[in-house]
Formats: structure tokens, C-alpha cells, sequence
């Protein structure tokens, strides 16, 4: 029977699990404590911000938002909950390559800066895909519609789900509390604080949690920074002669890794995941001119880089801390670093709250905003009825029970990596999207209409087949330039099937 001695029963023992159960209750309790004040500061800006607010607000901010905000705003809103995690871990499997597709980005955003806004601008659009009505035709204006509501909805719930599991290991299950239940109440959060001024409050919303999401990203890198004894130079040296700071691979085509493979894929991907996506485009919509707009897409496109620059650099500090990666996914790598610290550190407390609160910032400026353009395209794309506020509001709520069901499921489904979830994501479903603008942008043809969906249904298909059957013949996958792929089926699709009679409708219009 000396098993029983295992557990310390003598009075020091019982009062030191005491004192663990006690401590882990007042943290528990203070994260919970840190979410109610973050929301309380949420609503209180949606208060400000949603007086008088009619559709016009919550579709385009009445087109008053200065442009510096909106470009702060959009930071945040781009690196959600999964970049908060997973990028940091990207330098386990690849280094800091992810930086050559930021460099991409670059190009994609301007771009967009100096072709797509100008003509969303000239043609007054609530929403982009009213354009691929004008230009090419109402099944067209449908599937552009239908494909974003699709890739919105998919790649909001994989970003969100990121915030939901953490905040279900920190605070919702000590308290026994299941994952729907946590879910639920999250996605009703951000109904209450979105359902009145919409865009209009977002823009103000996405700059406050843009400030709390790099704030927290600072301080827990200086925090790492401090439980490795270095300086902030020589943590500055360290991450540049590790062999995990490697940036630019140009001497393997066959990597997924290729330098010309990820600045492409990038740039296409800021294209059709920024210029050719609602949510995106209806913040920058809400600026009072052209230019505005221009100087925010420039702005938010060029800080992209020095942003997830830093997420990197935490990667590498991370590593050097926990020494033995075997084994260790990269959604695992910060996610254990709280853990470990919440156990052995004295400042446990408050890494373990920033992180919350760079999570909690990260997800819910991504998701506030994906919510509100759903519910615009819904209304103004599917509905054809932008003045009907009954209908928003209905939709809205819609919109959000949906957004729950999608994000339990992706729990049920998920097995890869969340970063690499959502682009693969959106090869699929915005590579239709890119062939229809890029047709309507560079060509005077008009497609047969009636045929145009089951061009964009059959374009991601044939890619799946293509991508599984060079694994099977020649060991070949496809990355992120799928999307590039899935858009020249699109495109060609089209034009083989174009009528011999042109909208007048032009570009120089």
C-alpha cells in the first residue's frame, strides 16, 4: 500500500494544493475579469459611434472615416487570432519564408490602390460584385456574391475558431463551461457591439484592438526577451545569426518555399483577399475620397511587413526558450510558451493576460468586420434591398447563427495547420472570383451568362483533381499558387465562352 504516499498529506502539503487551487481561481477569474473590461470598452465606442446610426452608417460609415484610421484598423483586422498563432510557429517548418509573401503583399496592395479603387470610387459601389453585374451579366453578379459569402463565412470561422479554443482553455473550462456555450456567447458579443452603426463603428472598434493587439505582441516579446537574460540588441543579433531567420530561397523550384512561387502567391492573394473581398473593400469605401483610400491601401500594405516581422522574431525567441521543439506543431509553439510560464514565472499573470487580450484583439477585429459583410452583401447583392433596415437586422442575426454553426464544424474537421487552412481555403473559393474580375478588368467580351456557373464550380474542381493527381503521378503539390491556377481556369473558361456582342460598358467609363 506505500502508493498512498505518493500524495503528500502532511499539512504543508495540503495548504501548498490550496494555495495552487486558489491561484489558478484568481487568474481564471481575472482573465474573465480582463475579457468583461475589453468589452465594456468595445461597447462603449459602439455607443459613441452608432448614434443615429441608419444603413448608410453601418454600410459606409456615411463615408466620413478618416483614412489613417482605417489603415490602422485594417492591420489588425488582416492579422487575426490565427496569425497571433500561427505565424509565430511558422519558423519550425520554414523559417521566416513567410516574409517573401509578405513582400508580395506589397505589390497586390498597390494593385489595388491604383486599379481596383479607383473604378469601386468611380461607380459609387456599396458592394464590389455590383460591378460584375454592370460589366458582366446577373448570374455573374450572383456567383462573385455567392463565392464571397462562401469564402467569408469559411475563412472568418477558421480565424475565429483560434480565439474560442484558447479562451475555452484559459477560462472556459476551469469553469466547466463547454465549447458551444463559449462559442455562443462570444458570437452574441459581437452582435451587440456591430448590430447598430456597423461599418461606421468598426472603423473606430478595429483601431482600439489594433492598439491592444501589437501593445500585447511588444510586451510579450519583451517579456521572452527578459526569461532569455538578453538585451533587446543582442535578442536583436541572436534572431539574425539563427538559422530560423532565413527569408529568400531561390535555389529550389520544386520548394513550396520558392522566392518567386511566395511573392507571387502573395501578391495574388493581397489581390483576391483584400481588393477583391467586401469586407476589406467596404472599409476602405468608407473614406471621404479617392486618394484617401489610396494613401490607406499604401499605408496598411507597406506595415504588413514589419508587422508580421515581429511575429517572426517571436517565433525565434520562443524556440531558443523551450530548446526541445520535437515533435511540436507550429499552432503549439506560443500557446505552450503560456502555458510553461503560467506554471514556473512570477509575471505568469501578466503574459498570460496579454496574451489573451492580443488573441481576443486579433480575432474579434477580424470577425466583427466579416459579420457586417455578410450582411451587407446578403442585403445589397442577393436581396437587391440596401434601404431595408428589417431585412439587415433579420440578416445580421442570420449571419451570426451561421458563423456559430461553421465554427463548430471547422472544431470537427480541422487537421492542418490554421494559417495554411485558410489559404487553401481561398485558392478554392477566390480563385473564381479573381477570373471574373480579371475577365471584366482586361477584356471588352461579354461571357454567356447562363454559363458562368458552372464555369466557377468546375474551375476549383478541376484544381483538386489537378493538385491530386501530380501527388499521385510526380510528388508534386500545390501551394498557395493554386489560387493563381483556379483563376486562369476561370478566365479562360470565359473567354472560350464569350458572345460575340460587348456591354458598353468599358473601364474608361
Amino acid at each position: 500500500m506505500t502508493h498512498f504516499r505518493c500524495k503528500d498529506t502532511t499539512f504543508s502539503g495540503k495548504l501548498y494544493r490550496f494555495f495552487l487551487k486558489v491561484r489558478t481561481f484568481v487568474q481564471n477569474m481575472s482573465i474573465l475579469f480582463v475579457v468583461l473590461i475589453y468589452f465594456a470598452v468595445l461597447f462603449g465606442i459602439s455607443r459613441l459611434t452608432s448614434r443615429k446610426a441608419d444603413n448608410e452608417t453601418f454600410y459606409r460609415a456615411n463615408r466620413r472615416a478618416p483614412w489613417y484610421m482605417v489603415a490602422f484598423g485594417m492591420v489588425g483586422a488582416s492579422i487575426s487570432g490565427v496569425t497571433f498563432v500561427s505565424v509565430p510557429g511558422m519558423v519550425l517548418s520554414s523559417q521566416m519564408t513567410y516574409l517573401q509573401m509578405c513582400l508580395g503583399f506589397i505589390v497586390g496592395y498597390l494593385v489595388i490602390a491604383f486599379v481596383l479603387l479607383p473604378l469601386y470610387y468611380r461607380l459609387n459601389l456599396t458592394s464590389i460584385y455590383t460591378y460584375l453585374g454592370q460589366r458582366l451579366g446577373e448570374r455573374s453578379y450572383l456567383m462573385g456574391a455567392s463565392f464571397f459569402l462562401l469564402s467569408k463565412m469559411t475563412g472568418a470561422a477558421v480565424r475565429f475558431y483560434v480565439v474560442c479554443i484558447i479562451l475555452q482553455q484559459f477560462v472556459f473550462e476551469p469553469a466547466g463551461i463547454p465549447f458551444v456555450v463559449n462559442v455562443v456567447v462570444m458570437v452574441l458579443l459581437i452582435w451587440l457591439y456591430t448590430r447598430r452603426g456597423g461599418i461606421g463603428t468598426l472603423v473606430f472598434t478595429d483601431s482600439f484592438q489594433t492598439l491592444c493587439l501589437f501593445t500585447a505582441l511588444i510586451l510579450i516579446i519583451l517579456s521572452a526577451i527578459s526569461q532569455l537574460h538578453l538585451s533587446v540588441s543582442e535578442a536583436i543579433s541572436t534572431i539574425g545569426i539563427s538559422e530560423m531567420s532565413r527569408i529568400f530561397v531561390f535555389d529550389d523550384w520544386v520548394s513550396p518555399y520558392n522566392f518567386w512561387k511566395q511573392f507571387l502567391s502573395g501578391a495574388f492573394i493581397a489581390i483576391v483577399m483584400t481588393g477583391l473581398d467586401q469586407d476589406m473593400m467596404q472599409k476602405n469605401l468608407t473614406c471621404k475620397t479617392l486618394k484617401d483610400a489610396q494613401k490607406d491601401m499604401c499605408t496598411y500594405g507597406v506595415a504588413f511587413v514589419p508587422a508580421n516581422l515581429l511575429f517572426l522574431s517571436l517565433g525565434v525567441l520562443l524556440v531558443l526558450l523551450a530548446g526541445n521543439t520535437d515533435g511540436m506543431k507550429g499552432d503549439e509553439l506560443l500557446p505552450a510558451f503560456i502555458q510553461n510560464a503560467t506554471v514556473i514565472s512570477h509575471s505568469s499573470f501578466l503574459i498570460s493576460h496579454l496574451f489573451i487580450i492580443g488573441i481576443m484583439a486579433a480575432s474579434f477585429s477580424s470577425a466583427d468586420s466579416a459579420l457586417t459583410s455578410l450582411t451587407t452583401c446578403f442585403c445589397v447583392d442577393i436581396r437587391r434591398q440596401p434601404d431595408n433596415e428589417t431585412l439587415r437586422k433579420k440578416t445580421h442575426i442570420a449571419m451570426c447563427l451561421f458563423f456559430v454553426l461553421f465554427i463548430l464544424l471547422f472544431r470537427q474537421i480541422n487537421s492542418t495547420s490554421l494559417i495554411d487552412a485558410i489559404y487553401i481555403l481561398a485558392s478554392y473559393t477566390y480563385g473564381p472570383l479573381l477570373g471574373l474580375f480579371v475577365f471584366g478588368l482586361f477584356t471588352k467580351r461579354l461571357p454567356q451568362d447562363r454559363l458562368v456557373p458552372y464555369i466557377c464550380i468546375a474551375s476549383p474542381l478541376l484544381c483538386y483533381a489537378l493538385d491530386i493527381t501530380t501527388q499521385h503521378l510526380w510528388g508534386y503539390k500545390f501551394g498557395y499558387e493554386l489560387l493563381m491556377l483556379n483563376g486562369l481556369l476561370t478566365f479562360f473558361g470565359l473567354w472560350l465562352t464569350f458572345k460575340t456582342a460587348s456591354r458598353s460598358y468599358s473601364r474608361s467609363e
